[in-house]
């Protein structure tokens, strides 16, 4: 069943870096994961050999990087390179807030085994529940940086190394774009600012809840309006404040219909203030939205846009 992100209750995900899970990594700390098994030396006496082999190769490696133009070396010794700067009013994660990424990860010989960007979607995860060297490396970053970061094995998957490409004690070289950082007072600071702007521009009408809308087109004299109580058919597109989009029945080919008064606050006071034909563009309070809870590619207290087009009451 796909996910429509206008319905009250919506569905939270956590992605780690490597698309591997948060107790996942917690298992590749003490042990070698199925995967690795699979692919490591028939012997624990050969097993030891890789392992001391690579750590060996890894040390020499990052010894050799750090003394690079423009490399800087941590406490905890991960080393990172600063490759492109963001904006000044950029956001600064911490460890428990979740953060948008694109990322492609590789080998010290240049391998890649994990890439957003092959896959086409920016990673949402939360930064205490992935390797060390992302949780560490991704808070000297604000938002709009693009770091490469060089993780010793000890920040990484250390011994166990990870699936059939890692093995063990192996560095990884990380590039990371920050795309967002989804803290709830900075996310309803930056809501709270765009919304009171937005108020200001010509043809937009706020509601006493504080929700803003715009006339896009208006549909033939005499269309039905929708009250809670009923179905209706529509045509959305719904962005972030950055114009991201994340969900629309356009892309989609095909309309969708739903009980009025199941979905978000928003939704169903701004589509009884509609006709059928009418199109309208709807500013959303956080209040209004998903709230401090956000879900998905929904942010903790995001104010949303949605391209509504009213087709039918039933």
């Amino acid at each position: 069943m796909r996910t429509i992100w206008i319905f009250a209750a919506a569905a939270s995900m956590v992605v780690s870096a490597c698309g591997r899970s948060a107790s996942q990594a917690a298992e590749d700390q003490s042990e070698p994961s199925k995967d690795a098994e699979i692919e490591a030396p028939n012997s624990q006496t050969e097993f030891e050999k890789l392992a001391a082999e690579n750590l060996a190769a890894s040390n020499a490696f990052l010894a050799e990087n750090a003394e690079l133009e423009n490399v800087t070396v941590t406490e905890s010794g991960l080393q990172y390179m600063v490759l492109e700067e963001g904006p000044d009013t950029g956001f600064t994660p911490v460890s428990t807030d979740k953060v948008v990424v694109h990322y492609v990860g590789t080998l010290k010989d240049g391998v890649e085994f994990d890439s957003s960007r092959a896959r086409g979607a920016a990673a949402t995860f939360k930064l205490n529940q992935v390797i060390p060297g992302w949780t560490e490396g991704v808070q000297l970053m604000s938002e709009g940086d693009r770091f490469r970061f060089f993780v010793p094995p000890d920040l990484a998957y250390r011994k166990s190394g990870s699936g059939p490409i890692i093995g063990p004690n192996e560095a990884l070289i990380f590039d990371v774009e920050l795309i967002k950082v989804q803290n709830p007072e900075a996310n309803l600071a930056a809501s709270t600012t765009f919304l009171a702007d937005n108020a200001k521009k010509d043809g937009i009408t706020q509601t006493p809840s504080g929700l803003q809308y715009e006339v896009i087109t208006e549909g033939p004299a005499g269309g039905a309006s929708p009250t809670a109580k009923n179905t209706v058919e529509v045509h959305y597109a719904g962005t972030l404040m950055n114009g991201t989009e994340f969900d629309s029945s356009y892309k989609r080919g095909e309309s969708i219909e739903f009980p009025l008064g199941g979905v978000i606050p928003g939704w169903t006071e701004g589509l009884q203030l509609m006709s059928v034909g009418d199109k309208y563009r709807l500013f959303i309070p956080p209040a209004l939205a998903y709230g401090v809870g956000g879900g998905g590619p929904i942010g903790p207290n995001e104010a949303l846009i949605f391209e509504v087009e009213l087709i039918d009451v039933k």
